[in-house]
């Protein structure tokens, strides 16, 4: 039995909707982790979205409810680690994450598929028109980029997150891979991994650095609706923002062998941004550096 993973923090309305999606796909098992209060009036939010957790009967649900303000990436961080050292694999939601019935079942399917197979790291069931090469027809396909909506990933592929983001991708600078590769906005986001508590751009340099593979649909099935006012982590106005999503993709019945899609790193940089002009490359590195040394001064 797969479990999904859910975190949970302050917004019931989004969660309930998250809920009955999770439901209309026979989720059997939920691990859901519920992040406590960071201020004193977020309080009855996270006492409501604690008490739909409670209710929920029609899976077993194990909860966790934390004392204190984790935040988002630590929570995820610290809750994907516990739960992959109980379980072989798992697919991980958000509290603002939806998607089409068959969802789980195709990502349990890919799991089971590909769970011995070194190449792939990860799974997923989100994608976007402008990211998905224009050849893909109702089969999936590979991207060396990987994903943090609606994922899957197995215990052995989730060893070594302990690692941030900005290492991750020293690394890949010392091995000669182009950190700018599937889009400028990675390197944004792995400086400023720590300030903002972000997760997921680890597990995307961990990808790249490794140069494992992520599994994506040939359409989404899934939507991120959370960029909203509320939202922390993303826009309103982003591009991420999907079409009406259409029903789930048919399972294969023959698996695609793994090997990345020509054409995903030039998509991702067409919407992320290329490599910048060196002036610009070295006026950030000096802001980042000053930023690093007024931090640790002011400890």
């Amino acid at each position: 039995m797969i479990p999904v993973i859910l975190f949970a923090y302050d917004r019931p309305g989004h969660l309930r909707r998250t809920l009955d999606c999770l439901r209309e796909n026979r989720v059997p098992l939920i691990r859901a982790f519920s992040d406590g209060a960071k201020t004193p009036d977020r309080e009855p939010a996270v006492s409501e979205v604690r008490d739909i957790l409670r209710s929920v009967d029609w899976c077993e649900m194990v909860l966790c409810e934390k004392d204190t303000n984790l935040g988002l990436g630590r929570s995820v961080l610290t809750g994907l680690t516990e739960v992959l050292s109980r379980h072989e694999a798992a697919i991980i939601f958000e509290d603002d994450h939806v998607c089409v019935p068959g969802t789980y079942d195709y990502l349990c399917a890919a799991l089971e598929h590909y769970r011995d197979d070194d190449r792939v790291m990860s799974v997923t069931g989100w994608t976007h028109p402008l990211i998905t090469p224009e050849d893909i027809t109702d089969r999936p396909y590979f991207d060396g980029r990987a994903e943090c909506w609606v994922w899957g990933t197995w215990a052995g592929a989730w060893r070594g997150m302990d690692v941030d983001a900005e290492t991750l991708m020293g690394q890949c600078r010392d091995r000669g891979i182009d950190i700018y590769k599937y889009g400028a906005d990675l390197v944004d986001m792995a400086q400023a991994e720590r300030e903002q508590n972000i997760w997921a751009v680890r597990l995307l340099y961990a990808h790249i650095l490794k140069k494992k593979l992520c599994l994506r649909p040939p359409w989404s099935m899934v939507e991120n609706i959370g960029m909203d006012p509320a939202a922390t982590n993303t826009r309103t106005d982003s591009w991420l923002k999907n079409p009406p999503l259409r029903p789930c993709p048919p399972v294969p019945e023959q698996w695609p062998e793994p090997a990345e899609h020509p054409d995903c790193a030039d998509l991702w940089r067409r919407q992320c941004g290329a490599r910048p002009p060196l002036l610009r490359r070295l006026y950030r590195s000096a802001r980042r550096m000053a930023s690093n040394i007024f931090s640790d001064f002011t400890r």
